[in-house]
């Protein structure tokens, strides 16, 4: 399928990340000129054909530095991928351990991220935005809850944003992903393996969560295999698709 990309722009932030990393590369090589923003800027990043700028997106100064080199870069973006997020060194323990200082971490990172970039980049999309939550955001008992609360408010962000930018003709979709095999899983799955008393034990942990975690297709989703979606929901060729959520998750939720 040609998802008509070519020649097309688009702006991604998390872009040195397992899920950004790969829509950034899957976008390039549908042709479209990228935009990759990150905290860092890795050599896969620079390898991987796009413009790029160092911006921490939890700051307002990080958030400008973006609109001005995306304005400067592109003058018009046509996709705008938010796949900034992530647990970022914050500790996984019960509600009763949880500072006000983790929670605010959460939703700086999770949540007004996201808020922030859209609005600054508003006046430059013209044609679609994806933001990327997460699974957890819908079985929140799975994840910590200040990571599954903070990215439920971007799931709950682009059901209204979808309304409020569609007559403008810009489409708004959420994706949701599962168990997928990103960097993250490096620093947290130890974590995650002691908390459930695995002990040190963590890669023997990491391979049997799929199963623990009722995955239909009994495995690790990749970080390419959401970025085809997101991807794909971004282009021209779904015109008539928005104000959905998606979930990647190899079929563990199991509810209609």
């Amino acid at each position: 399928m040609d998802l008509h990309l070519a020649g097309k722009t688009a702006v991604v932030t998390a872009a040195a990340g397992g899920i950004g990393g790969a829509v950034v590369r899957t976008l390039v090589a549908e042709g479209a000129r990228v935009l990759g923003a990150d905290r860092s800027i890795t050599p896969e990043l620079r390898a991987a054909g796009a413009a790029t700028v160092e911006a921490d997106l939890t700051t307002a100064d990080g958030v400008e530095k973006l609109r001005k080199v995306a304005d400067a870069t592109f003058g018009g973006v046509d996709l705008l991928v938010n796949a900034v997020g992530g647990l970022a060194g914050m500790p996984v323990t019960g509600l009763a351990d949880m500072t006000d200082g983790t929670w605010k971490k959460a939703f700086e990172l999770n949540f007004y991220s996201t808020v922030r970039v859209t609005r600054a980049l508003l006046p430059l999309v013209q044609a679609a935005v994806v933001n990327v939550s997460t699974g957890v955001a819908r079985w929140p008992s799975a994840g910590p809850y200040f990571y599954a609360t903070s990215k439920a408010g971007v799931t709950a962000l682009g059901k209204g944003l979808a309304d409020a930018l569609g007559p403008r003709g810009i489409r708004v979709n959420t994706v949701s992903p599962g168990l997928i095999r990103t960097p993250l899983w490096n620093e947290y799955g130890p974590r995650l393996g002691a908390a459930a008393g695995a002990g040190a034990d963590s890669d023997r942990f990491l391979a049997e969560l799929p199963g623990k975690a009722n995955v239909t297709l009994g495995r690790w989703g990749t970080p390419e295999e959401v970025a085809n979606l997101i991807v794909f929901l971004g282009s021209p060729a779904a015109s008539y698709i928005t104000g959905v959520d998606y979930i990647v998750d190899g079929g563990a939720e199991k509810v209609l």
